[in-house]
């Protein structure tokens, strides 16, 4: 370990900088395409739920299910 630490730093080829800051700018990118495509993916699906929720209205009293009376037995 100290005859590697005692060597020094391997030589850094020229482009590496250029190279990860490219490649820093692609990634963030795509996070910032992945982030959006997500939150529309969030708003379509609340708006798909509202839809849904005022045409069923599962919030009101269902119609009581009763049959009908017996007459003439």
């Amino acid at each position: 370990m100290r005859r590697l630490l005692a060597g020094g730093a391997p030589p850094v080829p020229a482009g590496l900088c250029a190279d990860a800051v490219r490649r820093g700018e692609r990634v963030r990118g795509r996070r910032r395409v992945v982030r959006r495509v997500l939150w529309l993916l969030v708003l379509a699906a609340v708006v798909a739920f509202g839809v849904w929720a005022s045409l069923v209205r599962p919030w009101s009293v269902p119609p009581p299910v009763t049959t009908p009376p017996l007459t003439g037995w």
